[in-house]
């Protein structure tokens, strides 16, 4: 967050001058010079509005992401949490990071739809003074107070390992359902797969844009397989494109295709039970971040302190060996 000078030079102990510095938190209003003015942190009985815009509420990952906000604000009384929903509507969601910014609330969460398309209002926000926390999905450059997010090359690469390693240890053919064109975990995962599976005899045959819905990635499931002869592996960005996968796999009557997904919800609807239920042969954890988002506007907003410019979360692979372990750890709170 953009640190600004709100004193003047005083003078101590009738020579020196000391510059008087202090740091503030959020935006209230704009002053003579129509530049925003930093609400200062603290203090008691300190009352502070966040605006969180979501790329969508479509996808279960995204749902989550909300209520996990939700109820991690709900520990932080001096906080009042507003939601927007972008409908996967890069125009939308602009339009509604600048409403958050004409509000003048004290802290922004996004998580965007597509990078270069959110990058200019998200800068706009931040050199306003409003502290941004960027969730899962990055934009370009390093307009923002922090990211935070696991590392999705990391989990493609892992991925491919696994498919690598343990699917097609003798070599193989992939299909992959990518996420939303534009948006940085689509990319990264990609890449990282490919990186995972270097070196192996292993070929991504066909890709299509899944969109990280489960419909459209049962449509594009369903041509990919029936043009694409001999997949032996789906390669899913995310666990409902991989649901998806599965049913497209059940409606041409093609069976053993495996599949990989990414999430891993802890929700009798998400990817670990999937696995449980052999849908899936394998999941990630990909934290959501709600929690450590609201942990970071605290520490900002009320506690006045900095926090790191990349939050990195932790990635776990589920397979049915594990999956009833991680589902049991990870709705106890561990």
């Amino acid at each position: 967050m953009p640190i600004r000078k709100r004193g003047a030079l005083a003078l101590l102990l009738g020579t020196a001058l000391v510059a008087t510095v202090t740091t503030g938190c959020g935006t209230t209003s704009e002053n003579a010079e129509g530049k925003a003015e930093p609400k200062p942190c603290g203090g008691a009985g300190g009352k502070y509005t966040i605006g969180v815009s979501q790329a969508n509420v479509a996808e279960p990952y995204r749902e989550r992401m909300d209520a996990d906000i939700r109820q991690a604000a709900t520990a932080v009384p001096q906080f009042t949490v507003n939601f927007a929903d972008a409908q996967q509507d890069n125009s939308k969601q602009v339009e509604q990071v600048e409403n958050f910014i004409t509000q003048q609330v004290d802290l922004l969460v996004i998580s965007p739809n597509e990078a270069s398309p959110l990058t200019s209002v998200v800068k706009k926000a931040y050199e306003r003074g409003i502290p941004v926390l960027v969730l899962d999905r990055k934009v370009n450059g390093d307009a923002y107070t922090s990211f935070i997010g696991a590392d999705n090359f990391d989990i493609g690469r892992r991925a491919g390992e696994f498919v690598a390693q343990t699917l097609l240890p003798g070599g193989g053919r992939v299909a992959e359902l990518k996420g939303l064109a534009g948006s940085s975990p689509a990319k990264e995962r990609s890449d990282g797969f490919r990186f995972g599976i270097g070196g192996k005899a292993i070929e991504v045959v066909a890709s299509a844009d899944g969109d990280w819905l489960r419909d459209r990635g049962r449509q594009q499931a369903d041509a990919l397989l029936k043009g694409t002869p001999g997949v032996q592996v789906v390669y899913a960005h995310n666990d409902p494109m991989g649901e998806g996968a599965y049913l497209a796999a059940q409606d041409a009557g093609l069976s053993g295709i495996q599949i990989v997904g990414i999430d891993g919800l802890p929700i009798e609807a998400g990817g670990i039970k999937a696995v449980e239920a052999g849908r899936l042969a394998a999941t990630f954890v990909y934290p959501t971040g709600g929690k450590e988002a609201v942990d970071s506007a605290r520490k900002i907003l009320v506690d006045c302190q900095q926090v790191p410019k990349v939050q990195g979360l932790a990635i776990e692979r589920v397979t049915k060996d594990n999956a009833a372990e991680v589902y049991a750890r990870l709705n106890a709170g561990g």
